[in-house]
């Protein structure tokens, strides 16, 4: 397990990754992009424009949705100017603008002026916003790297773990057979998101790729279809798989409830010995 410290993004990651998601426009080029987004909360400037800046969170994405724009709509072109500098001398990260709204001549000009990027977006600004906070959860909050194999079972997010050479994909692989869909083989970057909540995914270079001893890679969107995948799942039960050991002594009831903690997430923990040249599903038997 691989803990993956918070990173900072710059402006240019984080458009090229929401672009398509949320049909984001780009009014300004590449100004910007090498700006830095250090946290992923978002801002709405109202009260920055009107002139209060004690409390402006400079820092964050700025989000302008109807009410900002009304507001400077109401203003003169020099009045418009001036409220909307006060905004950008602060080197904000970049604006965003809501509900298909154009940017003013004004602010085109101060983003050319102070070297900012400013995006638009047809979807309402809660719509909006609710999308790129989760974005930037993903980005932000506390990952570890797995060595495992994460598949949704019935609805159920279960993540296979076990020492190299187990047989974890090759399980995962009879699962997916069956109807069951991968969400990640190999590598699962486990996110915390709230209390007692756990996300999985895969991570980009691997995708929906899997590595099976004697096959090679498979690549199992193109070999069973879109529906036998998931890009995320929310992690629910640990199996552990480990080779049959004659002389252990292992719960054949399932009576005795085990958990274990990954991330100070307790979860739900079993301990499934295999033998070799076995299915799983035929190893149940």
């Amino acid at each position: 397990m691989e803990l993956i410290t918070k990173k900072n993004i710059t402006v240019e990651f984080f458009f090229n990754r929401i672009t398509d998601k949320f049909k984001i426009v780009n009014f300004t080029g590449n100004r910007g992009f090498e700006r830095l987004i250090i946290e992923p909360n978002l801002h709405r400037p109202g009260l920055a424009l009107a002139g209060f800046v004690d409390l402006f969170s400079h820092n964050r994405i700025q989000i302008f949705g109807n009410t900002e724009i009304r507001y400077l709509t109401s203003l003169t072109e020099e009045a418009r100017k001036m409220a909307l500098e006060r905004i950008f001398t602060f080197s904000v990260p970049c604006i965003v603008i809501t509900n298909g709204i154009k940017p003013f001549p004004e602010m085109i000009e101060l983003a050319d002026k102070y070297d900012i990027a400013i995006f638009g977006s047809p979807d309402s600004t809660t719509r909006l916003s609710f999308f790129i906070s989760d974005f930037l959860d993903d980005q932000f909050l506390p990952q570890v790297s797995l060595h495992a194999s994460l598949v949704d079972v019935y609805g159920v997010g279960i993540l296979f773990m076990g020492h190299s050479g187990v047989g974890k994909s090759e399980v995962a692989l009879d699962l997916i057979e069956r109807g069951h869909r991968l969400v990640a083989d190999d590598v699962v970057i486990a996110t915390r998101k709230g209390e007692g909540i756990l996300m999985g995914s895969g991570t980009d270079i691997s995708k929906h790729f899997m590595e099976i001893r004697g096959l090679g890679l498979i690549n199992v969107e193109k070999m069973f279809g879109i529906r036998a995948i998931r890009y995320q799942k929310r992690i629910e039960v640990i199996v552990n798989l480990e080779i049959w050991n004659p002389d252990h002594e292992y719960t054949r009831t399932g009576l005795d409830d085990s958990f274990e903690t990954l991330m100070d997430v307790e979860l739900p923990f079993v301990k499934l010995p295999i033998v070799p040249g076995k299915t799983l599903p035929s190893s149940q038997k």
